[in-house]
């Protein structure tokens, strides 16, 4: 009898102790981002269009040189533009990020007062259309035209898919990708295809990661894009 009189006083008192509280907690967290960038001026004083070329993986660091290995910028070595192209470089232990992309893009734009932002495109290969997927998600206002190639898609635009309808889209994979599943091109496609009218998959079907290669050397991208304007 003893153990259980000493028994119910213990689970009385933890009873008593058991509380549900409600609170605010509020905090700032900053962080500061620093890019690198190549920014090809085109001739002339009229208002030009802007190509913006986010990288992948494989050229993050701190040499500018390695933005230019694939890309516009290696299709610049023997085609003209008529078009500003800019092309940050990612740090080496960093991704990119949508905010402080966004903040160099408007800072481009301030500084070369031609150029005009009814025509901004962006593109991007792997990490680079992962980076552009999510950059176009966040400021769909800003672009005229989407090309993102061989990239990963988070789960918020897979969810907020039409964010984007408004913008013109080719998305390109390679079937056999073993790096970035080529799935992830289907399915964005399959959600934007119920609300973007302006909207392409192209699969290549002997392509693995590098999709990217065909795409960028073809002057038929550069056509397109440039033709695309903000109503």
């Amino acid at each position: 009898m003893k153990n259980i009189i000493v028994l119910a006083v213990f689970l009385w008192f933890n009873i008593t102790l058991a509380q549900e509280v409600t609170g605010n907690f509020e905090t700032t967290v900053s962080t500061s981002y620093s890019y690198q960038y190549t920014l090809h001026k085109p001739k002339g004083k009229d208002k030009k269009p802007l190509i913006i070329f986010l990288h992948g993986s494989g050229e993050k660091g701190h040499d500018i040189e390695l933005v230019k290995v694939h890309g516009p910028f290696k299709y610049l070595k023997t085609h003209e533009l008529d078009a500003y192209v800019l092309a940050p470089q990612c740090p080496k232990e960093a991704y990119w990020e949508p905010e402080s992309l966004y903040r160099l893009i408007q800072n481009i734009i301030k500084e070369n007062k031609n150029i005009d932002e009814s025509r901004i495109y962006l593109t991007g290969l792997s990490m680079g259309a992962w980076g552009a997927w999510n950059l176009a998600f966040a400021h769909p206002e800003s672009f005229a035209a989407l090309v993102p190639i061989a990239g990963f898609v988070d789960r918020v635009p897979m969810i907020e898919n039409c964010k984007i309808s408004k913008i013109p889209t080719r998305i390109f994979h390679g079937l056999v990708d073993d790096v970035v599943d080529v799935r992830y091109s289907i399915e964005i496609y399959k959600k934007l295809k119920n609300c973007n009218e302006d909207i392409e998959l192209t699969i290549f079907d002997d392509a693995n990661h590098d999709s990217w290669t065909r795409v960028y050397d073809d002057p038929e991208i550069y056509n397109w894009m440039l033709a695309q304007q903000k109503n």
